[in-house]
């Protein structure tokens, strides 16, 4: 394995190399003028001398020699102050900036990344200002972080980890082994935020400074994925503070300031010891929870960049590509439009449940969105072990849907009443566009939209409901498919089975192939549909490079952002 010291393999960012050849072009153009006249004024300073035949030829020839040295003096004089003066003008026109500010839409709530749940903790503290033993790149894939390499056995039970030297945390304490093994014990033992992660884990030791042996009870072939989160964040087992407002890492970034609600102000880590040490010295993240005025903070300038902007709002941005970079990046974002299966329920009949499936119209649907959402035929994303294009299990077909209705005794004239419930972070569209393409095939849609504690209380909490609506935006989630507690309450064996061989594989190709087949049973059972794989819009401003756009709502390493005034 090839060694990358840092969080990230990759950014998957923006590149513009044409300015920097641009420059360099425009530099060795103006060198070569200035050559020219230099060698021109000594060209003339050797110009023929007049003949000695008079009394005063050598005053006359020691004027010409004054006047050419004078010449050659002002000319030289001139072009280097030209010279100065175009460089000053060149640096001032595209200064880089000591600090970007980024807009971002979901807010911690405090920096315990080991107690507090979200996605927005994982998003700006992971690969930034801690590190974890392992990370994943743009694409999704595990790469090396504080462990250069690794070493996995043929039974699929120990895990060898090969640590990078040399590291420290930002208060300058050493990063070794013990911090590591100390880090993920203490996790398993206190059940931090994602312990229930590593339940396969029997033991982390330390070997020695450079090494870390993880030992399972059973394989589980997503032991490396799990450990580029939570689960595999090295903390200092020295440090003292105050997990809610401070952070030590051992990242491009330490944590300078924090306002709840608001923003958090990054500071590159002196002490950094990896090969992505911070291009820009200051970053600043502000939460924008609302749209328009995240689009207004965009325009101004308060932000130079903009993630996620809703599809519909970036019209503007995307017309001005002389200030703009608009571009969609891939994700994990499922909205998963789930039936409640348990027993009883209405949706128990498995023939309602596909006529929904069939009535739906996806493009329809990502259309009205903006058009960068991707059809999505099952549970398994593009950027997840075990993903098939399942789209056309359930292609739209109305007349299928309503003869899978009037099967289960209802029509147009008799339809059955279902009530949708989804928070109203999601907008009412969503809602009104599935109560329209229903009600053709035979379904009364009633569309409940709730703050989101209410649908974690009634829906994800106490199973009261229909259908609901969620963007279920963790990779490598499929476990919630084989778990028959789990809010929607799928039970199928043969899932369960399948999903179960696909973790203790030993190998990728083995694993995938379980999850594949599990996934496709899921589908057809149709015990939700998955409306569309939400693809992350962002805007960055003119002369803002190295800001990812892939996957960055979950992994967003900002060590190689800059901004180009």
């Amino acid at each position: 394995m090839s060694r990358n010291n840092g969080a990230h393999a990759g950014s998957g960012a923006t590149e513009n190399t044409a300015a920097a050849a641009e420059s360099a072009a425009t530099s060795a153009k103006t060198a070569n003028t200035a050559t020219a006249a230099t060698t021109d004024a000594s060209l003339a300073s050797r110009a023929k001398q007049p003949k000695k035949n008079g009394p005063k030829w050598w005053l006359i020839s020691l004027i010409a020699v004054i006047v050419a040295v004078a010449v050659v003096v002002g000319i030289t004089f001139a072009y280097a102050k030209d010279d100065k003066s175009d460089s000053q003008t060149t640096a001032s026109a595209s200064k880089t900036a000591d600090t970007v500010t980024i807009g971002l839409k979901l807010t911690p709530t405090n920096l315990d990344i080991r107690n507090t749940a979200g996605s927005a903790l994982d998003q700006v503290l992971i690969g930034n200002v801690y590190e974890g033993l392992v990370a994943r790149d743009e694409k999704n894939q595990v790469v090396p972080a504080i462990a250069s390499s690794w070493d996995e056995s043929k039974d699929g039970l120990t895990y060898t980890f090969h640590l990078n030297k040399n590291m420290t945390f930002s208060n300058g304490d050493t990063l070794d082994a013990e911090d590591v093994a100390w880090s993920i014990n203490e996790l398993i033992a206190k059940q931090y935020h994602d312990a229930d992660a590593l339940a396969a884990v029997s033991k982390v030791e330390a070997k020695d400074a450079d090494t870390v042996v993880i030992t399972l009870k059973t394989p589980n072939s997503n032991l490396l994925w799990i450990l580029t989160g939570r689960a595999g964040l090295v903390f200092d087992k020295d440090a003292t503070y105050d997990l809610k407002t401070q952070a030590i890492g051992s990242g491009p970034y330490t944590v300078a300031k924090f306002v709840e609600n608001s923003s958090i102000t990054l500071k590159a880590n002196g002490k950094y010891w990896g090969d992505h040490k911070a291009k820009t010295p200051t970053v600043v993240v502000k939460y924008l929870a609302d749209d328009n005025a995240a689009v207004n903070a965009l325009k101004s300038g308060d932000v130079q960049v903009l993630a996620p902007i809703t599809e519909t709002l970036a019209g503007p941005f995307v017309s001005d590509t002389d200030n703009y970079t608009v571009k969609a990046g891939n994700g994990t974002d499922k909205f998963v439009l789930a039936f409640n299966n348990a027993a009883g329920s209405k949706l128990a009949d498995k023939r309602v449940r596909q006529a929904i499936r069939y009535a739906i119209n996806h493009e329809e649907i990502i259309a009205s969105r903006g058009g960068a959402d991707k059809a999505l035929g099952g549970p398994i994303p593009s950027l997840d072990p075990g993903y098939e294009d399942l789209t056309g299990l359930y292609p739209y077909d109305q007349d299928k849907a309503k003869s899978l209705m009037a099967e289960a005794g209802y029509s147009a004239d008799k339809p059955l009443a279902l009530t949708l419930t989804y928070a109203n972070i999601y907008g009412t569209e969503l809602g009104d566009q599935l109560r329209s393409q229903l009600k053709p095939i035979g379904i009364d849609l009633k569309v409940n939209v709730v703050e989101f504690s209410t649908w974690l209380q009634d829906v994800y909490t106490n199973h009261d409901f229909d259908i609901s609506l969620v963007d279920h935006n963790e990779s490598h989630d499929f476990a919630s498919w084989a778990d028959p507690t789990y809010y929607f309450g799928y039970d199928n064996k043969d899932v369960q089975k399948l999903y179960a061989e696909g973790v203790a594989a030993t190998s990728d190709q083995e694993r995938d192939a379980k999850f594949a087949e599990a996934a496709k049973l899921v589908s057809e059972d149709a015990p939700a549909d998955w409306l569309f794989n939400y693809r992350i819009t962002t805007v960055t401003a003119k002369g803002v490079e190295g800001f990812p756009f892939d996957l960055n709502q979950t992994v967003l390493p900002l060590y190689n952002v800059t901004y180009t005034k």
